[in-house]
């Protein structure tokens, strides 16, 4: 019979609350969701407002902010603590402004394949070639200017291969708010929230390639840095990998 601190390690529940991207939806999580729920673990995947199935929802006032209170929300309303915030992409300005609102909750920041912000940064900061070229496909659509309109040429771009993937991600992506993207982030408990522990997975790409050098700096920091070399989208590329590297953070 097994001492009685590893029976305990045995039935430790975690709490993971994965973010998606520019573009993306609360979907694009479905195969790591499935295989950390199948490790005993919660799993909590939210569409941020304006994208997915949420898409009918963006108007000219959806931001950052309004992005960042969506995962607030989810985290306050489920009674969450100690959450495993996962951010891929864009999503890493919407975690950083999580930890900074709702610091009690956050136990471990993951930056998958995600940007990790200063105070005053927008997202723009962070990468310009990228979000320049992600808003040279934009259009205005009533009064709002959506970017990263989706295409083939966005799907390739985010390291989809397989053609049934890249067909079945090009249904669900939806075109992204650019205002979220031009906002900059506003915290009051930045030294806090450097403080909590985070973790960065990279994959070696485009994106990474078109960030500034100070943000290709910060990815290779943390806790933990590991790479998995299978293009931008981890989740929907290398799902087994994703969330083998996200279950040895319980």
């Amino acid at each position: 019979m097994p001492p009685v601190a590893a029976q305990e390690a045995e039935t430790i529940v975690a709490t993971y609350v994965l973010v998606h991207g520019g573009g993306h939806g609360g979907w694009c999580w479905g195969r790591v969701a499935r295989l950390l729920r199948a490790a005993g673990h919660e799993v909590f995947t939210p569409t941020l407002t304006g994208l997915g199935e949420r898409s009918h929802l963006v108007s000219a006032a959806t931001n950052l902010d309004t992005h960042i209170d969506d995962v607030v929300n989810v985290l306050q309303y489920e009674d969450i603590t100690d959450a495993i915030l996962v951010g891929h992409s864009y999503a890493g300005m919407v975690i950083t402004g999580v930890a900074d609102r709702a610091l009690a909750r956050v136990g471990h920041l993951v930056f998958l394949e995600a940007c990790r912000p200063r105070n005053g940064e927008s997202l723009y900061d962070t990468g310009p070639d990228v979000i320049d070229w992600a808003r040279s496909s934009g259009r205005t659509v009533d009064g709002v200017e959506l970017v990263l309109w989706p295409s083939e040429g966005v799907v390739e771009a985010f390291g989809i291969r397989a053609p049934e993937d890249a067909a079945w991600a090009l249904e669900r992506l939806t075109p992204h708010p650019w205002k979220t993207m031009e906002q900059a982030l506003r915290m009051v408990n930045e030294d806090a929230v450097r403080r909590i522990p985070f973790t960065n997975i990279n994959a070696p790409g485009m994106v990474m390639d078109g960030r500034t050098p100070e943000s290709r700096r910060r990815a290779l920091e943390g806790d933990r840095v590991w790479e998995i070399d299978a293009g931008h989208d981890l989740m929907l590329t290398a799902p087994k990998e994703t969330a083998e590297l996200l279950l040895r953070l319980v």
